[in-house]
């Protein structure tokens, strides 16, 4: 061994140092019995540190049943469509409802193939080992996304319930159906690059990109089913529904009824087995009539709010970010970089006005993802390793350690006696058996650590930042930070 190379290894007096000095401190100990036996999250919580976080919130949003990604990266998805069902549930006076994610997944991986297949031949002069077609190339198809890639599905091919396209084996759990299409996806990339070496032109690749589209069609179908193009929905109203599509109310008619109005019963007549609850019909409508008459908000009344405080992010400026589109004509992703106050008012008052709210954040980080806790004084693993962790929102984002990696949704928040908001409550994808029922409460200083990125209605923005919206975005390249995708 070299001088050098001698200097560089552990050595091992250290190793003797480190151990005596480990043994030495009975605390050392007793925080590994706990860790080996019981994992590290179980051994560092802090049960003070719950009992801090009630699930008690001042401002509670009724929201529908939990639903369940399950082995998925679906979870923007999941978050965006949760957000939605909550306004059209209270819109129509439904008791629950959930939009059909498999409809929505089909067509992400359709046109996320279609975006891949372009962007290789938007590339064609990058080597295969550059930087930016490693970004291309790392996940052709992958499950993640941003609210921006389901407003641009939305758009282009509206939405359905659960009833009318339900889970599959695939949708349930991605990895061998994304898997092999990624796979055919990087060799079709390979032919299409081999061609244009050879001297094929424009015309001829997207030809040719247009035969492999039909592949890929077929490995979605087989994986999925075909999505319908037109369905019957049917759902019945609270028993306590007032009002039709107009506002009016109407006496029972519900036979032979086909349209948008709900049926009214008579409340006053001799009460039967049957249910005799309103009822709403239609029969052969398709995905985009149905988003557009049942669903009461516009998904592109929503903006993105990030709050990254990198000296080389300014705030108050609008970004966009290359390459980071799934449907190619509807643009890429952008987000105005707010500073936390203007970032956190815009959650409250979308909040406190009865609005749901699509969010961001590194959801691996001092949480108990099984108990529905996000917080850094409950997962107290400074105390168990004997050492602070002291990095901020910037050095996290800067340096990878946490990156958006997770989209859920705050339906509430807790405000003290000043009025400021001390916790969160969030519902999650992950299925009833994940955190309290499904949801979880997370401490003002864990959203103000972690939080990263707000879908908020643009009329609970403030009119400095709404005016960003409209000014010339700098645009960032896909390697950068913000730019990974909520899985």
């Amino acid at each position: 061994m070299t001088a050098n190379a001698s200097a560089r290894a552990i050595k091992p007096e250290l190793l003797r140092t480190y151990t005596e000095d480990f043994n030495k401190d009975r605390a050392n100990l007793i925080a590994a019995d706990a860790a080996v036996s019981a994992g590290v999250l179980k051994a560092a919580t802090d049960y003070r540190g719950v009992r801090a976080l009630p699930r008690d919130f001042s401002i509670e949003l009724k929201q529908g049943s939990i639903t369940n990604q399950e082995r998925s990266g679906r979870c923007w998805m999941f978050a965006s469509l949760n957000t939605l069902r909550y306004e059209l549930m209270h819109r129509w006076n439904l008791e629950d409802f959930e939009f059909s994610e498999t409809y929505l997944f089909f067509w992400d991986a359709m046109e996320k193939s279609n975006t891949y297949l372009e962007n290789v031949l938007r590339t064609l002069d990058e080597p295969t080992d550059s930087r930016l077609f490693e970004a291309i190339n790392w996940g052709p198809s992958d499950d993640g996304g941003w609210w921006q890639m389901f407003a641009a599905l939305v758009n282009k091919y509206g939405l359905v319930p659960k009833s009318a396209y339900p889970e599959s084996e695939n949708s349930r759990n991605s990895d061998d159906f994304k898997q092999y299409l990624n796979s055919k996806l990087r060799e079709f990339a390979a032919e299409l690059r081999r061609r244009s070496a050879a001297g094929a032109g424009e015309d001829e690749l997207r030809t040719l990109k247009d035969e492999y589209m039909g592949t890929v069609y077929r490995i979605c179908a087989v994986s999925l089913g075909e999505p319908p193009e037109k369905f019957d929905f049917f759902a019945r109203t609270k028993d306590d529904a007032e009002a039709d599509a107009d506002g009016k109310a109407e006496s029972c008619k519900c036979e032979d009824k086909s349209d948008a109005k709900a049926c009214k019963c008579d409340k006053n007549k001799d009460k039967t087995g049957k249910d005799e609850r309103p009822q709403i019909r239609e029969i052969g409508i398709t995905p985009l009539e149905f988003y557009k008459k049942y669903v009461p908000v516009d998904v592109n009344d929503f903006a993105t709010l990030a709050n990254a405080p990198l000296k080389n992010r300014p705030f108050n400026q609008r970004y966009r970010i290359r390459f980071s589109a799934n449907v190619v004509e509807a643009g890429d992703m952008e987000f105005v970089n707010v500073p936390l106050d203007v970032f956190k008012k815009a959650a409250l008052d979308q909040l406190t006005a009865g609005h749901p709210i699509w969010f961001a954040c590194d959801c691996t980080q001092f949480a108990l993802r099984k108990d529905g806790f996000f917080d850094q004084s409950v997962v107290r693993v400074d105390q168990l390793f004997g050492t602070e962790f002291t990095g901020d929102k910037a050095h996290g984002l800067e340096y990878g350690d946490s990156p958006s990696n997770h989209a859920m949704t705050f339906t509430g928040v807790n405000l003290g006696e000043d009025g400021k908001p001390n916790r969160w409550k969030v519902e999650n994808s992950w299925g009833k058996d994940a955190g309290k029922d499904g949801y979880y409460v997370m401490s003002d200083a864990w959203f103000d650590r972690y939080v990263t990125e707000l879908i908020i209605r643009k009329e609970y923005l403030d009119d400095a930042t709404r005016a960003l919206l409209t000014t010339e975005p700098v645009e960032l390249d896909p390697w950068q930070p913000l730019t990974r995708r909520c899985r």
